[in-house]
Parts: structure tokens; C-alpha cells; sequence
């Protein structure tokens, strides 16, 4: 059997030699990287999966390396994510390991590096593959036990994140990006107005994901290993984080169990409240499930800006304008009271 490395092309392999020697100043001249695979899912920077290799080490890591300014995004750059990543891994959060920052020594710009983790992220092989029945079983628990250890990270604990424009108002900050997309859509306008007139209450602020759903959970078939992708967190509602797993995009057509295509919203919640949770309004849930529709389909318009505007050319992310009339649909019904 051929144990060659597999080829890629010349920007990715001289990303490689560079990130040999960023390994090396680290960790010692003696050591090499190896078995290195691209991951194929998420579009906006890079992933990169390798070995640890000498004679004291064999570990699987992953570098997240940004390889697009797109300075009309949300997503928080990689030396905002790093400090947050750290502070939740400090807290005893199922996270990968952080293990080093790029600096500019490094020539390979923003990004870093952590400990890779075994499981499965993609939606559909979690919610259906037989050998994730016992995962999905205690997937409501663990839900609920993660985010509530989540939300009792204070803002103070991450003060990196203070000036994101999410961690103020929440709302506003998205009528913002809205408007820089530069294209009006009659629903949204609609949508904004319902949710401004429909406020609930100023909630306890702290650290939320902003991400949280199956996609971004490590898998195994004995339950969840770790949460992913920290691009989104600020600091807000902490409902925010379970309106989100409880939206109907990311039931994946399971749409008879709200949270995440895997139990009923109620389930969830008494877990989370079991393991510490703050008791869940659940007409703020319900607005909080709203607003996650109207962010989705404000980031499938993002996506879609970044094609049209060929500052981000990709098939990708021209498909994700045709997700909009869907989640349009989806956002009117749930407003009407026609959808659960």
C-alpha cells in the first residue's frame, strides 16, 4: 500500500512547508508533520488536519488559517477567537486543545493551532446512521449541561469580545450588516419590524456560541466530543444560543423535534435548567427562534453579496441566494403562528 502524501496545489503545499517550520520553532528541530488532509466542509478559510510526528510526539492537530479579508462579514477574526477559545477551554468546556497562535514569524498570516478530535460533524449521518442511536439518545442532556456551563462564563471573563458590534444590540447589529449587503427583501423588513415590536425583557448577558448546532458538534457514537467554530461568539442573551438550536434550519427536516432534529423544545429546556440553566422564558425562546431565522437567511444574503460582489467567487456561495426564498418562507409561517 502506497504511503505517499497526497498533492495539492502549489499555494497549499508551500502553506505546508511554512507551517513545518512554524512547528518546528515550537516544538524542536527533530520534529516533522505528516498525513495531511484538507477538510472539504466550510467555505470561508482554511483547515488544515496533519501529524505530529518525532520521537516523543504523534498527535493529530488542526491548523484554522484565514485566507479571505472579508471585512463585510460578522465573523470574528482568528485573534479574537483565540483568546475566547482559550478562556472556554480553561473552563473544563469540550473543546479542542488550543496549542499555539500564528504570529507573523510564521508567514502564514492569521490563524492557529489546536488538537485535532475523532468523531463525526455531518448532520445527516448523526441524526440517521444506527451507530449514533445511543448519541442521539443523550444528545438533549448534553445539550443542555454544555450551554448551561457556557452561560456562566460573565462577560468580564472575555473582555475580547466587548466592541463586537453582536455584543451590544443584537438587533441593530444585524440592520446594520443588512443594509451593507445592499439588497432590500420585503420579509426582512417585515421580519426586523415583528422582532423590534416583540422584544422580550433585557436578559442576563454572558458568553454565548452564536453557532451552536449539529454541524459544529464533534460526534462520537457514545454522544458529543467537543463544539466547534467560535467565529460567531459575543456576549448576549443566553436564549439566543437555544432559539438558535432550536431553528428550524437546523432540524435538518426533522421538523416534528425542534431541538436540533433530536427532541422536543421542552426536553431540552428542562435539561439545560437541570444542569444549571436559568429558567427559559419560552415566548423568548420563541422570538430568539425567530431571530435565528432571519440571521440565517442574513447569512446566506452575505454569502451570496461575497459571490455577486466577486470578493468571495464560489459555487457555494452563489447557491446560498436560492436558500433565501426557502428561509423566507420558513420565517413568515413561524411569524404567523403556522409553523412549531
Amino acid at each position: 500500500m502506497s504511503t505517499a502524501e497526497p498533492r495539492f496545489d502549489p499555494a497549499t503545499e508551500a502553506v505546508i512547508e511554512r507551517l513545518r517550520e512554524a512547528v518546528r520553532r515550537r516544538y524542536g528541530t527533530t520534529v516533522d508533520i505528516a498525513r495531511f488532509q484538507l477538510a472539504t466542509l466550510g467555505g470561508s478559510n482554511r483547515t488544515l488536519l496533519f501529524d505530529l510526528v518525532d520521537d516523543r510526539h504523534h498527535r493529530r492537530l488542526v491548523l484554522r488559517q484565514e485566507t479571505i479579508a472579508a471585512d463585510y462579514t460578522p465573523f470574528l477574526q482568528a485573534p479574537i477567537q483565540w483568546p475566547v477559545l482559550n478562556t472556554v477551554y480553561a473552563r473544563g468546556l469540550p473543546v479542542p486543545e488550543p496549542l499555539f497562535e500564528l504570529e507573523p514569524v510564521d508567514d502564514l498570516g492569521l490563524g492557529y493551532v489546536v488538537g485535532a478530535i475523532a468523531g463525526e460533524t455531518l448532520p445527516k449521518r448523526i441524526l440517521g446512521d444506527p451507530a449514533f442511536q445511543v448519541a442521539r439518545a443523550r444528545f438533549p442532556r448534553q445539550v443542555g449541561t454544555m450551554l448551561a456551563r457556557l452561560h456562566r462564563i460573565e462577560p468580564a471573563a472575555v473582555p475580547v469580545l466587548a466592541d463586537v458590534p453582536e455584543s451590544g444590540d443584537t438587533l441593530e447589529a444585524w440592520m446594520a450588516y443588512y443594509d451593507r449587503w445592499e439588497e432590500p427583501h420585503p420579509v426582512f423588513d417585515f421580519a426586523f419590524r415583528w422582532l423590534a415590536l416583540h422584544r422580550p425583557r433585557a436578559p442576563r448577558r454572558c458568553l454565548v456560541h452564536g453557532d451552536f448546532r449539529i454541524g459544529n458538534l464533534i460526534v462520537a457514537p457514545a454522544g458529543i466530543r467537543a463544539l466547534l467554530d467560535w467565529e460567531c461568539a459575543h456576549i448576549g442573551d443566553p436564549l439566543e444560543d437555544l432559539g438558535w438550536f432550536c431553528t428550524r434550519s437546523w432540524r435538518f427536516g426533522r421538523n416534528h423535534l425542534p431541538a436540533g432534529g433530536l427532541a422536543s423544545r421542552d426536553t431540552l429546556y428542562r435539561a439545560y435548567e437541570a444542569a444549571g440553566g436559568e429558567a427559559v422564558d419560552r415566548e423568548a425562546a420563541r422570538w430568539w427562534e425567530i431571530f435565528g431565522l432571519l440571521r440565517w437567511a442574513l447569512y446566506n444574503l452575505m454569502q451570496s453579496y461575497g459571490h455577486m460582489s466577486e470578493r468571495r467567487r464560489s459555487p457555494a456561495f452563489a447557491a446560498c441566494g436560492r436558500n433565501i426564498a426557502t428561509i423566507e418562507y420558513d420565517l413568515i409561517m413561524s411569524i404567523a403562528g403556522r409553523f412549531d
